[in-house]
C-alpha cells in the first residue's frame, strides 16, 4: 500500500486506543512512517462506528488461523493486555471529512490494503 500512495498528496494516520508510549513502540516495531495517534477515550472509534465484537467473533476461525500461522512461523503468543473485543477499521478522509470507511465484523475481516490504496488514490486524483 505504501508504494501505491507514494507520490500522491496522501497522508497516512493510524489511530489506536493504547497510551501514546505503547503506540510509539508499535509504530517503531512496524516501521510506521505516518502519524500514530492515541485515542484512549475511543472518541474517534465511536464517531466512525467502530464497535466491540462478541468473543465468538473475536476468536473466529479466521483469527485462530492467523494465530496458528504466527506460531508456525516461530512467533510466541502473549496474553492480551488490552480490549481484544474492540474492533478496528479503516477510513479515507478528504479535507477532514470521512468519504469512505470499512467497519469489520471481526479482527480478521479487514479491507484489502490494495483496495484502500486504490480508493485513496482515486480521491487524491479527484476521481471520486
Amino acid at each position: 500500500m505504501q508504494e501505491k500512495l507514494a507520490g500522491l498528496d496522501v497522508g497516512r494516520v493510524a489511530v489506536g486506543f493504547s497510551p501514546p508510549d505503547a503506540l510509539a513502540a508499535l509504530a517503531e516495531h512496524i516501521s510506521w512512517s505516518g502519524l500514530m495517534l492515541s485515542d484512549v477515550d475511543r472518541r474517534l472509534y465511536a464517531a466512525l462506528g467502530l464497535g466491540r465484537a462478541p468473543l465468538w467473533r473475536v476468536y473466529s476461525a479466521g483469527t485462530l488461523m492467523r494465530y496458528a500461522k504466527a506460531v508456525a512461523r516461530g512467533h510466541r503468543l502473549t496474553r492480551p493486555v488490552e480490549d481484544t473485543q474492540q474492533l478496528g477499521g479503516d477510513a479515507v478522509a478528504v479535507d477532514g471529512m470521512v468519504v469512505c470507511r470499512w467497519r469489520p465484523r471481526s479482527p480478521d475481516d479487514r479491507v484489502d490494503p490494495d483496495e484502500l490504496a486504490e480508493v485513496a488514490s482515486d480521491y487524491a486524483r479527484g476521481r471520486s
